[in-house]
């Protein structure tokens, strides 16, 4: 992950932005005043990706069934019919 103090940040932020969404990768912001308390910029997909993951995982036995049907041969998978009543 790539890194950068504030004053850097404010003097570049249009270029770390653009880089930040075209990359995908995330950029640590450190806090010169107080080298524990730094924060990280992502881009907002990635942040509604992370968010999404969270709340997938946060429902019980979800990512177990996952990797359950994932072990299924799709040969004996049945065919996605969108007129199936549920």
């Amino acid at each position: 992950m790539k890194a950068t103090t504030i004053t850097q940040a404010q003097k570049k932020l249009p270029e770390i932005v653009e880089s930040v969404n075209f990359d995908s990768t995330p950029i640590i912001l450190v806090n010169e005043n107080d080298d524990t308390k730094n924060a990280v910029l992502v881009s907002e997909e990635d942040w509604n990706s992370l968010q999404e993951t969270i709340y997938l995982y946060s429902i019980p036995g979800l990512v177990e069934s996952i990797l359950e049907a994932d072990k299924e041969p799709l040969s004996e998978c049945t065919p996605y019919d969108p007129n199936e009543e549920w």
